[in-house]
């Protein structure tokens, strides 16, 4: 049910910097050919930065570590059905042999099982907006119950209820951590009104409490919350009106369940003319460099165990 790329499977095993990608960007997240693009980026990105690139998929049934660019292009070009995959379709797809891009909680159950301890994604799904009639609630929040997985993200998508969500990832005291930052980013925004629970200003810090966290067996994941940089910021007011007309066009057609969050990543990057799929590009690498940084740095802990 497993397949490594030979790289990676002799990375993990020399406890090497390692980051996991999930794949539901290429499939669903990002329209094709910029889907593809954005994932090597990614990948060139971590690995200019001195860590081992792991985009994870699942193809005729088999959980695969590390992806060819053959592969990316199939999930890309959805020629073939591909489910978008998280908890609860992971057996399903598995079992029927099926092709499925993963999203953030599906990988981060596949990175813990190959051993990958950092994960990079743009933004997390949460509580979508609307939850009192739509009651819909993402499982990569859920998954950050049960899985040990550092998570470097730009915050929650901005097109869910990030309020209700940190209440959410409160609840369930799951840590959400700034880098450099004391406010929760929003996505395709810097900062929102949102405090973080704990401030870290460099990887190596964030590396640390992993580690302790682990000595702790806290068997909670961490979220790692990094702001867009700057030059790609896209001001608050501006975005939130492309997202308040998505959605409620959304609502008028409903659209829900996993078709709701494709949907309107599309129909925003539509209004805003392509700005917020450039910002969403940006905000990705980042993560990409941040992510490499703090997989360095735990690796260097792990050395130093020996």
């Amino acid at each position: 049910m497993l397949r490594i790329h030979p790289d990676i499977k002799k990375a993990i095993k020399k406890k090497q910097p390692v980051v996991a990608l999930e794949s539901n960007l290429i499939a669903h997240g990002m329209p094709y050919p910029q889907s593809v693009e954005t994932a090597l980026i990614c990948e060139r990105t971590i690995r200019s930065n001195g860590a081992i690139p792991a985009t994870i998929a699942v193809f005729d049934g088999v959980i695969t570590v590390g992806l060819s660019i053959s592969e990316m292009e199939l999930l890309g070009r959805g020629k073939q059905e591909v489910f978008k995959t998280t908890r609860k379709d992971l057996a399903y797809v598995i079992d029927q042999k099926k092709t499925g891009a993963l999203t953030v909680a599906a990988a981060m159950i596949a990175a813990k099982m190959a051993g990958i301890k950092v994960l990079v994604t743009g933004g997390i799904g949460g509580v979508h907006r609307y939850f009192d009639t739509a009651m819909d609630i993402s499982a990569d929040v859920e998954e950050f119950n049960r899985t040990n997985v550092c998570v470097v993200s730009s915050g929650v998508k901005a097109i869910l209820d990030v309020p209700k969500t940190l209440e959410y990832l409160e609840t369930h005291g799951i840590p959400v951590i700034g880098y450099q930052t004391d406010v929760f980013p929003a996505f395709y925004t810097r900062e929102s009104d949102l405090p973080v629970d704990f401030r870290f200003d460099d990887p190596d810090a964030i590396a640390s409490y992993m580690k302790t966290q682990q000595t702790l067996k806290l068997e909670s994941g961490i979220l790692v919350a990094n702001p867009i940089p700057e030059a790609f910021s896209i001001p608050r007011e501006k975005i939130e009106n492309f997202i308040t007309t998505a959605v409620e066009e959304g609502k008028a057609k409903n659209i829900r369940g996993k078709a709701l969050t494709p949907y309107l990543l599309e129909r925003v990057n539509e209004l805003s003319r392509g700005e917020s799929l450039e910002a969403n590009r940006r905000l990705l690498y980042s993560n990409c460099e941040l992510a490499s940084k703090i997989a360095i740095a735990y690796a260097k802990l792990e050395e130093k165990k020996k």
